[in-house]
């Protein structure tokens, strides 16, 4: 996630102001240096590095903490508060009909965020469609009409037009149906003239609501020149940094933001087009900090939950809490968990267990809901139905026939037992807790966790 090695170094030294009651100038030194240090390697522009841990300093050294509140904690939400205003306020994206247009060089993944974008909105209720008009890149046609197959939204393009301008025409036309409009626009291996012409010559055929700047996070100190020539060219409402799941760093981003006056609008977290999130700066660096982000971690257990429900008409999850957890239960949970995302992406929105506790857990701790998962459902595939439903018949000579069936080893088919049994275990923890009671042990799993996301209504309470 971007970056991420402020947040790691970070928590660290404000780890080690536990139990002050008041901060030294040393101390603040000491956060403001990580600070710096993070941001520059992740190829933030060194004025704005400047701006952001000067106010930190100034605000830590000369502000009173309230009554009640630890150094740390002091420094914390100081921190906290001047990170969101760096970053600023998400891009604003109404829920009604709009057009939008993406712009970027090749290979920052605009034809990716098209077929995400437009995902989003069907997912928010509302009728997109993708208009391909980039007909410079060879297999652009077949990439976005393959994605927007995936995402089970519309799509219009042209594979032998070669007039951009037109194609966007008489995409408006085919798709006219439609309430959201997203022009994929096409992009070059730098600023060219041409490229510049071309996307003028598209803004004022479709006369967008917004554009939207996609950027690699990858992208680095090059985000300032893309910024500003895009933004004197067609203007840039807002900007979408993809390609967040590898090991970019992301800072360009913030110099674009900054450079073009907008906001971040979307993030690209993955390959599939359901690895997209909404930017919420409060979220974002809330997450950053290991403080968690418990709404958009709502918002992905609802769609799994609900895709799943979907797939499976009889499996209700509230039933898990009634009743014997059994093996399909299980697959079926394992597989909403699956279709939230990545788990260590997951576990960084929960408060208290992201960042450094992520990075105590061994390297196949992320497997369960990934190569795990796809295992053990074929391990369930050798299993009778009176295994399924009750898999504590599963004795020693019914495990050798399961893992011969399956052609895996014994010890796999003993390892989705005592999943199962861990599982269902958590679950009785569940079972007759009020709203009250499950509150009161998230508080406690934050308390535990060191972050101050335990507290209610947000970050700090």
């Amino acid at each position: 996630m971007v970056l991420d090695d402020l947040g790691s170094s970070l928590r660290g030294t404000l780890n080690d102001l536990r139990g002050k009651s008041r901060i030294s100038e040393e101390d603040v030194k000491n956060v403001v240096r990580e600070i710096q240090r993070s941001l520059l390697q992740a190829d933030v522009a060194v004025d704005l590095v400047s701006e952001l841990s000067d106010s930190i300093e100034q605000r830590a050294l000369k502000e009173e903490p309230p009554g009640g509140t630890s150094a740390r904690d002091h420094v914390l939400r100081i921190v906290y508060e001047e990170m969101v205003g760096l970053i600023g306020e998400s891009t604003e994206i109404p829920l009604e009909p709009q057009t939008i247009l993406l712009a970027g060089l090749q290979g920052s993944g605009k034809t990716t965020t098209a077929a995400k974008m437009a995902w989003w909105f069907s997912k928010k209720g509302l009728r997109p469609a993708v208009i391909q008009t980039d007909t410079f890149r060879p297999g652009a046609y077949d990439q976005a009409k393959q994605m927007c197959e995936r995402a089970e939204v519309e799509f219009y393009g042209d594979p032998d037009g070669d007039d951009p301008v037109e194609i966007a025409r008489e995409g408006f036309e085919a798709t006219e149906d439609a309430e959201v409009h997203i022009v994929d626009t096409a992009g070059r291996h730098a600023l060219e003239d041409d490229l510049i012409d071309e996307i003028e010559e598209i803004e004022r055929a479709v006369t967008p609501d917004q554009s939207l700047l996609v950027l690699d996070a990858a992208i680095g100190q090059g985000a300032r020149d893309q910024a500003r020539q895009f933004d004197d060219s067609i203007g840039i409402g807002g900007v979408v940094v993809t390609k967040l799941d590898g090991t970019a760093k992301g800072g360009g981003a913030l110099t674009a933001v900054n450079e073009t006056d907008s906001s971040i609008a979307f993030l690209g977290t993955g390959e599939t087009v359901q690895d997209v999130e909404r930017f919420e700066p409060s979220g974002f660096v809330s997450r950053l900090l290991g403080m968690g982000d418990l709404k958009q971690l709502s918002e992905r257990v609802e769609r799994a939950v609900a895709e799943t429900e979907a797939e499976e008409d009889d499996w209700d999850p509230e039933d898990m809490l009634e009743g014997q957890f059994t093996l399909r239960d299980m697959r079926k949970q394992m597989q909403a968990m699956d279709r939230m995302g990545p788990l260590d992406q997951v576990m960084d929105m929960i408060p208290g267990l992201g960042g450094g506790l992520m990075d105590q857990l061994p390297d196949d701790a992320m497997d369960v809901t990934q190569d795990r998962l796809r295992t053990f459902e074929v391990v369930m595939d050798s299993m009778t139905d009176e295994e399924l439903e009750n898999p504590r018949v599963v004795g020693k000579e019914r495990t050798v026939r399961v893992a011969r069936g399956a052609g895996v080893d014994e010890e796999v088919v003993r390892e989705l037992l005592e999943q199962h049994r861990m599982m269902e275990r958590t679950l009785k923890q569940f079972q007759g807790m009020g709203d009250g009671d499950l509150q009161r042990m998230m508080r406690k799993m934050g308390d535990q966790g060191g972050g101050m996301g335990g507290m209610g209504g947000g970050p700090f309470g």
